[in-house]
Order: structure tokens, then C-alpha cells, then sequence
């Protein structure tokens, strides 16, 4: 797409837009202007093509498709055939899968596909064993009942939130943690790294029937083959949660031992974060699994979203072109000197540096909470998000770390001088920015004191660094 298209795409869709709903307009245009002077480090956003993005603002949100390719219950769904077939397809061909499963509409709900895909297929009750039937849709309420009793005693085995997993791999508030009595695997508190002897024990001692591997917050990489060799010892079904790495899987820069869809019975991704296309999910998985997981919709999720799948085609179609292995490397090569950066200037780093897209702070180290650090590199122009460390005395709440990453900034075009830069301005903020007090003179974890016109400098310093690298050059919307 020529850059005069993409310019008349935009502002002709915005034109539209505020004929009806001018605030609405004015939001999208001021969002594009803050990202485009924000340096974006939270690890888990990207910039979307102009394409993909386009790809969602279309006829296909009008369209139910509840079903799969060829097999709906409405009628009229031969277009969404098309994408739907066209992004399962690309999906295989980029990850090596036996199959992919692209209607789960977040993160969140293809975990949840995988979940009840795993366990339809594998708990053995009395119930499905007397109806002599293994797909989910065909048991009778009284099969139900007595299979919810079962279900309820089955165990999940994966990474401690603190020292990096997720929220669906198990814990309480979400509802993983109430499907499932989780217990959940940490790493070595003297080098922040999975201790896998560790996890082969725990595996032993609890027998876990699912046992899941990926991250939100690990800043290495993991070795999928030890884990799925585990996961045998014990009987149990080895899931991958690749969602924040799957641009480096798509991209080569993750293989062997480290690539988990030719190790995992089943993995789970986003479509948007390193791979870098819209918001959304996805599932891959061996073809045992392939029925069960087919059936996410109505099992787990309401009506698939066409315009998303459409989009979904587009960016992993984006993502099987040469050019992306050279990103993803990017990415890591980005990574990595952004953690020198921060170490030369006397950081600490969870693991002391990365393998990956994303790098760790504990900013304890600078006497302030993941919280206050936080929102004072927000005040200087400089987007990150607060996270736990490993057993991390301020709780997920306020924690002690900041988790920075670099997927976006190299869609950008930024390199190595320009992430020595970055780490200068972050080092920068965090040293002049103190905790504050309550009002009865208590420690704040929340209130901190940093100079306005150093953040406004900050700022200026983020948005000069930027200008270089000008992010959708091709659209204009004045």
C-alpha cells in the first residue's frame, strides 16, 4: 500500500467516524499522537500494520459464524470461510502445527479452550465411560453432574505468578485457578532461573493433569523439551502459554529445545504482542486434541469475530515473509542491549539480563515500588508497566519491579545505540524520583516526588530520540 492510500484510509474512516461520534474521532487521533511520542516499552504491545489494522474495520463485524470452516449454524458464512481457512492456514505453515484454532478472541479465552480440550479428552469418569462417548457436546446433564465432580479434582502444574507466570495458568481471581487445584512451580531464589529438577519433583509429588510452561514475566528462555519430558514422566498434558514469544517462535529465533509447538500437546498464543498482529488468540495443538479444541465455540467462547480472523490472517500472513526473522532477532539482539544499558548503569535485573523480548527492574534498588516507578516513567514519557519479582515483598499490587520490553520500539526501527539511550533516560528518572509519605507520615507505596521539569525533560528527550524513527510514516491524518 502506497503511503498516499494508507493517509486517505485513515482520514476518510475518520471523517466518517466523527460525523457521528466527533469525541470518539478525537480519541483515536490523540492516541495515535501520544503513542508516536511515547517511547512503548510494555512488553506485550506492538504497532499493527496499517493492513492488519484495516483488516479489522470491514463487513465481516456484521457476520455470526458459530461453527468452523464448512460446518455452521448460520447460513452465509462462505466468506468467513475464506479467512477463517486462510489464517489457520498461515498459523500451521509459521509454526510447524498439526493444527491451529484461530477464534479465541483474547489470551484468556484460548487458554480456557485448551483447558476444557484437555479435559474432555482426558478424565476418565464413569459418566463418559457408561455413555461411551468422548466429544463433550454429546453428554446428557447426568453425565454433566457426574463429571463436575471429577473435574474439580483435577491439578494444574505451572510457573509461580511472582516469579513470572500468569494469572490463567492456575491462580485464584482468574478462573483457571477455581477449574483446577493448582500448584505452582517457582525458580532459584539465588539466580531467578527454573530450577527444572525442581519441577520434575514437584510433577512427581503432586501428578498433575495438565502441566503448563510459558510466561509473562521470564526473562530467559525455557527449555520445552525437559518440560515435556516431565510432563510424560508423570502422565500429565503438556501445555505451552506462548503468548508473549510467539513472534521469536514465528520468527526462528527460538528453536530446538526452546520452541514448544513441536515439543507442547498443545499451545496457546495472542496474536498481537511479538508476533504483531491484532488483538486476539489462538490455538495449536496435535491432531488428538484437534475435535476437542474445534469445539471452543459454544464450549467456551460466544461468536467468533470474522473481522478479527480476517486480521489475524493478514499479520501471520505478515509474519511468514523473510523480514520477520530478521525482527524477531531484532527484537532479542534490542533486548539484551537494553539490559547492558541498565546494568552499566548499576540496575538489577531479575536473572541479570535476558534471552528474550522483555527485561525485569527490581527498582527496590532505587527505594521505590513497581508502582511508583511506574507512573514516574509515565510522567517523563516512557510507557512500562509495574510487575512482580520473585517473591516480591509488595505483592502483585504495588510490586518491586518494572517489565520493560522491546517488540514495539523495534517495529519502530530503533537498534542498539538507540536502546543505550533508553536505559540512560529510564536510569535517569528512577534515580531522582523519591517514595513519598501518606498523610500520618507512613511510608507511601503508591505517592513518589519527582521533579516536573525533569520528567518534562524526559519527555522532550523521548520524543527527540523518536523523531528519527517516526512510527506510521505513511499516515497523515491532518
Amino acid at each position: 500500500m502506497s503511503r498516499n492510500a494508507e493517509s486517505t484510509a485513515f482520514r476518510s474512516a475518520l471523517e466518517v467516524i466523527r460525523a457521528v461520534e466527533p469525541r470518539v474521532a478525537d480519541a483515536i487521533g490523540a492516541e495515535l499522537t501520544d503513542q508516536r511520542e511515547s517511547l512503548k516499552l510494555i512488553a506485550s504491545e506492538n504497532y499493527a500494520s496499517p493492513a492488519t489494522l484495516l483488516a479489522m474495520g470491514n463487513w465481516f463485524s456484521d457476520k455470526y459464524a458459530e461453527g468452523t470452516v464448512g460446518r455452521r449454524f448460520y447460513a452465509g458464512c462462505q466468506n468467513v470461510d475464506t479467512v477463517e481457512a486462510l489464517a489457520a492456514e498461515h498459523a500451521r505453515e509459521l509454526f510447524g502445527a498439526a493444527h491451529a484454532y484461530v477464534q479465541p478472541h483474547s489470551g484468556i479465552d484460548a487458554n480456557l479452550v485448551a483447558f476444557w480440550a484437555v479435559l474432555a479428552d482426558r478424565v476418565e469418569s464413569p459418566a463418559l465411560k457408561k455413555a461411551q462417548v468422548r466429544q463433550v457436546n454429546d453428554l446428557t446433564e447426568a453425565d454433566w453432574f457426574a463429571l463436575r465432580r471429577e473435574l474439580g479434582n483435577q491439578r494444574m502444574l505451572g510457573m509461580s505468578l511472582d516469579a513470572g507466570g500468569h494469572l490463567t495458568h492456575g491462580f485464584r481471581p482468574n478462573i483457571s485457578g477455581k477449574m483446577f487445584d493448582q500448584r505452582s512451580y517457582g525458580t532459584d531464589p539465588a539466580t531467578g532461573l527454573i530450577d527444572y529438577d525442581w519441577v520434575a519433583e514437584a510433577a512427581r509429588e503432586f501428578k498433575p493433569l495438565i502441566l503448563v510452561g510459558g510466561y509473562s514475566a521470564y526473562p530467559r528462555k525455557v527449555n520445552f523439551r525437559i518440560l515435556r519430558e516431565i510432563a510424560d514422566s508423570v502422565g500429565a498434558t503438556f501445555m505451552v502459554d506462548m503468548a508473549h514469544f510467539a513472534g521469536l517462535v514465528a520468527g526462528k529465533v527460538f528453536t530446538g529445545d526452546f520452541d514448544p509447538v513441536p515439543h507442547a500437546h498443545i499451545v496457546t498464543t495472542t496474536t498481537h504482542k511479538s508476533l504483531r498482529g491484532p488483538r486476539g488468540g489462538m490455538v495449536l495443538c496435535q491432531p488428538e486434541l484437534a475435535d476437542q479444541v474445534d469445539r471452543g465455540c459454544p464450549m467456551v467462547l460466544g461468536g467468533p469475530l470474522p473481522h478479527v480472523m480476517a486480521a489475524k490472517a493478514v499479520a501471520l500472513a505478515e509474519a511468514r515473509r523473510p523480514d520477520f526473522a530478521d525482527y524477531a532477532q531484532r527484537i532479542v539482539d534490542n533486548s539484551q542491549a537494553l539490559a547492558e544499558g541498565l546494568l552499566s548503569r548499576g540496575a538489577t535485573l531479575v536473572t541479570g539480563g535476558t534471552d528474550n523480548h522483555l527485561v525485569l527492574i527490581d527498582v527496590s534498588g532505587y527505594g521505590l515500588t513497581g508502582r511508583q516507578a511506574e507512573q514516574a516513567l509515565l510522567d517523563s514519557g516512557i510507557v512500562t508497566n509495574r510487575n512482580s519479582v520473585p517473591q516480591d515483598p509488595n505483592g502483585a499490587w504495588y510490586t518491586s519491579g518494572i517489565r520493560i520490553g522491546t517488540p514495539a520500539l523495534t517495529t519502530r526501527g530503533l537498534g542498539a545505540a538507540e536502546m543505550d539511550q533508553t536505559a540512560e533516560l529510564i536510569h535517569t528518572v528512577l534515580t531522582q524520583t523519591t517514595a513519598g509519605a501518606n498523610a500520618d507520615g507512613t511510608p507511601s507505596k503508591a505517592k513518589y516526588t519527582l521533579d516536573p521539569g525533569l520528567a518534562d525533560k524526559v519527555a522532550r528527550q523521548a520524543t527527540d530520540l523518536l523523531a528519527t524513527y517516526p512510527l506510521y510514516p505513511g499516515i497523515d491524518l491532518a
